[in-house]
């Protein structure tokens, strides 16, 4: 009787691992292997393996033991440490994805019971992160990632500690740090390894599921890891995973090799078609496409998205679409809803304009249809079934702040703003206090003294410009261009608006200044063999444009959630980046309130006028 309570059979399922087997009970691969020596070489289709019964596990060494508990509906970490009386952050230390990752229902995690043996190496550890702040001379070849990660800290810390620092580090400079380093040396071969930053929210699990290194792994290489992750964390990595990373692409998730769910789909498309304004005959029809601007967005965005529902076609997962023309108004909109019946549907992709996108999430939110906003990125009433797939110009702005922050400790900084611009004002100058503020003079205009009596010759120029207006715009961008001196001049902007597309600002100005801004979408290579590029050429004749490729995109991603999971909530509960044609999608909940979308790019235009993905 006592065996059978602590031990419990199980039969190999076709494909099954340790690792799955071990995912699946909750018990770790190590226990596995014990009580199944001959399982190290593999297993086999429907032999029998025992298992410890789910139940209390000792982890050796750490002189705890733990309850494997099944996540209810419902249920939340706070909820779940009351209800064992452990911290929270006792629960995340031994779950390491819930660093990641939010609790899930029928989730299996470790929940640690009694104290932890304390030994004299722990103590050692606690009182070394309290030491008092020392001082580093910099060595040859040491770089500033390389001394923050030496000390365990972040290069936000190493900066705070050090205001002026700079990437160029003469030798001998002499910095603050914490007081005992956790790692022997400052300097990594260059040959075999290189850096990589701890991203907000990302622990082991995520980042073994971007890099392909384990925990184990990672600890092996970064010791001072061992205690967790934390937010702008250096890691010590192999320099081809460090290469790959730094490119973007390891940083998105493929939920195309990830299918598991091949239900049949219902998804609606709620478009402003316009057909009460076409005549019978095509002629007429031609004229209403020509003038009306709405119906082409729309018949442009419906072509890249049903070809998105033939590709799922082709990965074994069936669509049914319908489609709606909304007209562009808002009480169509209530009239298709109120009509219909779309409790069987399992996303709404549509409508496209802020007003009517509003009224069809508030009419289905009763029935908790999620509702995705394809063009729009207008401030709406962001109800929770509310998918905002456009971020906001605010996020645009601050995300390249984020960006060019930790790269301007040895810049010039000078910003160049109007009156209108308050909001983008106060941001920059919070972000580079110690940058150079321009205004336009009574007139209205920059002039080439006000500029060039601030540039530098001995460092880089960054120039941001944060305005709406085209006049000033049109001055500034062929102004810089044109100002005599041995000047390195980089134009930023944190809201690439319409002013930069005046007649007066032209692309071969903006790329002699490496022009970088931050944007929604990239654009994509005509030269690339990309299969929807190909697919849709082969079907319409042309090549898409941005709403067909748009069209696609979003559809296309809102499937594949769906065919990964049982509905696009629980898609996008886990903190993951896809990206497919020339978009890139991460939900993010906000409190009370809907999904956004923090995906974005930070773009720079060349010197052969393309644009290029910083990050």
């Amino acid at each position: 009787m006592m065996a059978q309570e602590k031990y419990r059979s199980h039969i190999v399922k076709r494909g099954e691992t340790i690792a799955t087997i071990s995912n699946k009970y909750g018990i770790s691969e190590r226990a596995i292997l014990k009580l199944n020596p001959d399982s190290k070489d593999g297993l086999r289709e429907n032999a029998v393996i025992i298992l410890p019964n789910n139940g209390v596990i000792v982890k050796p060494g750490t002189g705890r033991s733990f309850i494997i508990h099944k996540v209810r509906k419902r249920e939340t970490l706070f909820s779940l440490s009351q209800k064992y009386n452990v911290t929270i952050d006792d629960i995340k230390k031994f779950n390491k994805q819930l660093y990641a990752t939010s609790l899930r229902k029928n989730d299996k995690i470790k929940i640690p019971q009694g104290e932890p043996v304390v030994s004299a190496e722990t103590e050692v550890t606690t009182n070394t992160e309290v030491a008092a702040i020392d001082k580093h001379a910099v060595k040859p070849k040491e770089t500033v990632y390389g001394i923050a990660r030496m000390y365990g800290i972040t290069m936000n810390e190493l900066i705070a500690l050090n205001p002026r620092l700079t990437t160029d580090l003469p030798i001998g400079t002499v910095l603050n740090v914490p007081g005992k380093a956790v790692t022997v040396t400052a300097n990594i071969d260059d040959e075999c390894y290189g850096f990589y930053t701890v991203k907000p929210k990302e622990g082991f699990y995520r980042i073994e599921k971007n890099l392909g290194m384990t925990e184990e792994e990672i600890v092996a290489l970064n010791p001072y890891a061992k205690d967790g992750l934390k937010e702008g964390m250096i890691l010590k990595i192999p320099k081809g995973i460090a290469m790959i990373e730094a490119s973007g692409s390891i940083t998105t998730t493929d939920l195309e090799r990830t299918i598991n769910n091949r239900e049949t789909r219902r998804i609606a498309l709620m478009l402003p078609f316009q057909l009460s304004k076409t005549q019978v005959d095509s002629l007429d029809s031609k004229d209403v496409l020509k003038r009306s601007s709405a119906m082409r967005v729309a018949l442009d965005f419906y072509s890249g998205a049903l070809l998105a529902t033939e590709f799922m076609k082709d990965k074994g997962v069936s669509t049914i679409v319908d489609v709606y023309d909304t007209e562009g108004r808002e009480s169509k909109v209530s009239s298709i809803i109120n009509s219909n019946n779309f409790s069987e549907v399992d996303a709404v992709i549509g409508p496209l304009l802020g007003v009517t996108v509003a009224r069809a999430a508030a009419d289905l939110k009763r029935e908790n249809i999620p509702v995705f906003s394809p063009l729009s990125n207008r401030a709406i009433d962001m109800t929770s079934n509310l998918f905002q797939t456009i971020p906001s110009d605010a996020m645009l702005g601050d995300r390249l702040l984020k960006y060019m922050k930790p790269l301007a400790v040895d810049k010039n900084v000078i910003i160049i703003t109007d009156g209108k611009s308050a909001s983008d004002k106060a941001k920059l100058v919070a972000a580079f206090p110690g940058a150079t503020l321009i205004s336009p003079r009574e007139q209205g205009y920059i002039y080439v003294a006000d500029v060039d009596k601030k540039l530098t010759s001995t460092k880089e120029n960054w120039v941001i410009l944060a305005s709406e207006n085209p006049i000033i715009v049109s001055n500034v961008v062929p102004m810089l261009n044109g100002i005599p001196g041995d000047y390195n001049i980089r134009l930023f902007t944190m809201d690439k608006n319409n002013a930069y597309e005046s007649d007066d600002v032209s692309n071969v100005q903006l790329a002699n200044l490496n022009f970088t801004f931050p944007s929604v979408n990239k654009s994509y290579d005509y030269s690339a063999k990309n299969a929807f590029l190909i697919s849709y050429k082969n079907k319409h004749g042309v090549m898409p444009n941005r709403f067909a490729v748009r069209g696609f995109d979003v559809t296309y991603d809102v499937l594949l959630r769906l065919a990964n999971a049982d509905n696009v909530y629980e898609a996008s509960d886990e903190d993951f980046m896809t990206e497919y044609v020339e978009n890139r999608f991460r939900y993010g909940k906000k409190l009370f309130s809907g999904y956004e979308n923090t995906a974005m790019y930070i773009l720079r235009y060349t010197d052969k006028l393309q644009f290029e993905v910083l990050d």
